[in-house]
């Protein structure tokens, strides 16, 4: 038995989830200090001596905080427009996606009312396949609100710290800092808590209905992890094609052709571009997150309710990934702490290090916790479900699993740190590239991203290797589950790169002197390394939670063994191998076809509007933000109906081997698109900030901006930007969403599936 008693888990989780949102709203209350009117005081606290800058920032000017203030707010307006556009279309999905899921689950019993023999606790009755479909459905509609909601309060909460980010730089890198982190930080804490609370409540609820059925009540809350990931496919591609084809657009036309400055007020497409940090960035990232968690705790969740923990109704061995979770929203509070009140920062340079020393500190401090709840909340042995089979394994040894996961994270952190950051030779050597024009850049881009696969994917095969050795498929869940267990640190850190990049934008658009503008983008640059990092976590945990799904999906559909010589399994696996190629077609062609339209736009403005360049005429702000929107909504539907339709006729017209087959081909290759596309885009982003910065000899060779080098540079960035904001982010979800929707539909296809080989 368990040390820990089932009452006591039942107050620990939703407690540590209550403590999560109550710290992410200390954050935002300390980050809504920064005023964004005036204060009429100023004078007079400066005359006290409350000297807050050292140089001549101009503090008191009022010009300068009521230009910032409108800046956030044309932001903020036009990320909120955005998504609620967005959710509109995506809301008709959920409601007919509903219905789809209610259909073919109830009627893989012909819509029967009455209680069958259970799959796994034999001699007892479950409850009826139609009420697993209507449950089904409840949890997949919440999964997928708590995602948008996710995504949305993220996006509320950075257009709310941009400005304020912003105006903190005026008295130092700390205070700027400290101001995006914790913005950063409410996002983080409010994810990962919610995530937490509603699938805690959900199956608590749940229970009521099914009682002693754990393996129904565990079956249908997979629809929870699907709910997630589905709103998350829309939120990644809709963003990413939104931000990408501002970017895109500024970005040809304002800096190579017409020579000006990022952010440039005079650039039409300014407003768009900083509008898609936060629905990309921030929207989609934290949706892409939430259900990564949701996921891998569904599908721990699955293999624990067929094993001793379901079997013998043990309710603190069955929610040991919940107390996982609840163990890594205490540590990341703690670590928080570390960057906002322990340690100072008071120099440019101590930017990158303190933001690396969260992942490290969570890391280690995580590393104890687990050993602690695993002490605490399981027995000394337990069985596990290992296809048809009971495995025995010890508390310590999931412990092992959830920490080989936990490092492999960090592993593939730094291995993604050391392929994007422009302190290190790889990044250095494309910028060196550039010298001899954008081709050489391109070609040593694409190299560095194609060898930066190897040590993650080495990290990934031994997590997978040694977890499934010890616990099966639990294992490999538990290991994706730890290395997600520190999200909401990871969260904080990969929300303040936007916040930053934003808080660059404003002082640029608001007239800031030079220095302000420095300090802003040494905080960008640190983010644009960290949002790397952010990235290898993603895909890093994508491949371990597909994995855990797809070993659910096979036990679920009574798989015995997946023979990679039987032709229905090679067609699948060839297929399904082809799909992250196709899927990234589609979205870079959608990024080219908005970025088009953008560059068009912004060079008639540039052209018919009298004194724009000159700085007296106004830019159409607003036409550029309809052209991302009216894009993004538009192209986001073909990616989006891939990947969902994808099982559905693998699974109903070829079967069950067909489709296991698609869901090992997929996974397999787009973890190394997505990880190749991920940091190829990011070098060339930090290649070309590496030039532009002009801090070594070296770079300053390269430079200045608007030099040739420079122009080469740009050119890198802007082909990386599809890769790195749009693609590679959106393939971990591709790869995960196909395994979960599986084995969601797994009884259908099981009973009624391989229509084709049935008939011929």
């Amino acid at each position: 038995m368990a040390i820990l008693s089932d009452a006591a888990t039942e107050v620990l989780i939703p407690l540590a989830a209550v403590i999560g949102i109550a710290f992410a709203i200390a954050q935002w209350a300390l980050v809504s200090r920064v005023k964004l009117s005036p204060s009429p005081h100023s004078n007079k606290d400066a005359l006290l001596g409350e000297s807050l800058i050292e140089e001549e920032e101009g503090l008191n000017d009022h010009n300068v905080v009521t230009k910032c203030s409108e800046i956030q707010t044309a932001i903020a307006e036009g990320a909120t427009s955005f998504l609620f556009t967005e959710y509109q279309y995506v809301g008709i999905f959920m409601c007919i996606f509903a219905v789809i899921i209610f259909v073919f689950l109830g009627s893989v019993e012909g819509f029967s009312a009455m209680t069958h023999p259970c799959t796994y606790s034999k001699g007892k009755e479950c409850k009826p396949a139609l009420f697993n479909a209507l449950f089904s459905t409840v949890s997949f509609l919440l999964g997928a609100i708590t995602s948008v909601v996710s995504g949305f309060l993220g996006m509320k909460v950075a257009t709310y710290a941009n400005a304020r980010t912003t105006l903190e730089a005026r008295k130092g890198v700390g205070k700027a800092f400290v101001t995006a982190f914790r913005s950063g930080a409410v996002m983080g804490f409010l994810l990962a808590s919610n995530g937490l609370l509603v699938l805690y409540i959900a199956i608590n609820l749940f229970k009521l209905y099914y009682g002693e059925d754990w393996e129904g009540l565990f079956e249908s809350i997979t629809g929870y992890g699907l709910g997630g990931s589905s709103m998350a496919l829309f939120g990644r591609v809709g963003g990413g094609i939104y931000t990408k084809a501002a970017d895109v657009g500024a970005d040809l036309v304002g800096k190579v052709e017409r020579n000006i400055p990022e952010d440039d007020p005079r650039n039409p497409a300014v407003i768009a571009d900083n509008v898609g940090d936060n629905v990309g960035d921030i929207a989609g990232m934290g949706s892409d997150l939430f259900g990564s968690y949701a996921e891998s705790s569904c599908a721990a969740l699955v293999v624990a309710s067929i094993s001793s923990f379901g079997v013998n109704h043990d309710f603190t061995g069955m929610c040991y990934p919940l107390l996982v979770s609840s163990v890594g929203i205490i540590v990341c509070l703690i670590t928080t702490l570390f960057a906002t009140d322990i340690f100072e920062i008071k120099a440019v340079k101590e930017i990158e290090p303190a933001l690396k020393k969260q992942l490290i500190i969570s890391t280690a401090l995580m590393t104890v916790g687990i050993a602690l709840i695993s002490w605490l909340a399981l027995p000394a042995k337990f069985t596990i479900f290992n296809f048809g089979e009971q495995k025995e394994v010890a508390n310590w040894g999931l412990f092992l699993c959830v920490a080989i996961g936990l490092w492999a994270g960090l592993i593939i952190g730094y291995v993604t740190e050391y392929y994007t950051s422009n302190a290190y030779s790889p990044v250095q050597d494309v910028a060196d590239a550039c010298r001899t024009g954008a081709a050489t850049n391109v070609i040593f881009g694409l190299a560095l991203g194609y060898k930066s696969v190897i040590i993650p994917i080495f990290a990934i095969a031994v997590g997978i290797y040694v977890s499934f050795t010890i616990a099966a498929m639990y294992g490999i869940a538990m290991a994706a589950l730890g290395m997600l267990s520190t999200i909401a640190t990871g969260l904080s850190i990969d929300a303040y790169g936007p916040i930053s990049d934003n808080a660059g934008g404003i002082a640029e658009m608001a007239g800031m002197s030079h220095r302000i503008r420095e300090r802003t983008d040494a905080l960008d640059a640190a983010g644009n390394t960290t949002a790397a990092i952010g990235k290898g976590f993603a895909i890093g945990s994508a491949a371990l939670v597909s994995l855990a799904l797809f070993g659910a999906f096979v036990s679920r559909a009574g798989v015995k063994v997946v023979d990679v010589l039987s032709p229905k399994v090679i067609i699948g696996l060839v297929v399904g191998a082809m799909l992250p190629y196709w899927f990234s077609a589609i979205t870079m062609k959608s990024v080219g076809r908005a970025a088009l339209e953008m560059v068009e736009e912004v060079r008639r403005q540039f052209n018919t509007i009298p004194g724009l360049m000159e700085g007296t005429g106004k830019p159409d702000y607003a036409n550029c933000v309809k052209i991302s929107t009216d894009a993004s909504i538009k192209q986001m539907i073909p990616p989006g109906a891939l990947v969902m339709l994808t099982p559905l006729v693998a699974g109903t017209f070829f079967g069950v081997e067909t489709l296991a087959g698609v869901l090992a081909g997929a996974l397999v290759s787009g973890v190394q698109v997505a990880i190749s596309a991920s940091n190829t885009g990011g070098a060339w982003d930090n290649a070309k900030k590496y030039i532009e910065a002009g801090a070594s000899e070296h770079a300053r060779a390269l430079g200045p901006k608007g030099s040739e080098c420079h122009k080469a540079a740009v050119i890198g960035d802007t082909i990386g930007d599809p890769l790195k904001d749009t693609s590679g982010p959106s393939l971990n979800i591709l790869i995960k969403l196909m395994a979960v929707e599986s084995l969601v539909f797994a009884p259908f296809f099981a009973t009624h599936g391989g229509i084709l080989f049935k008939l011929f």
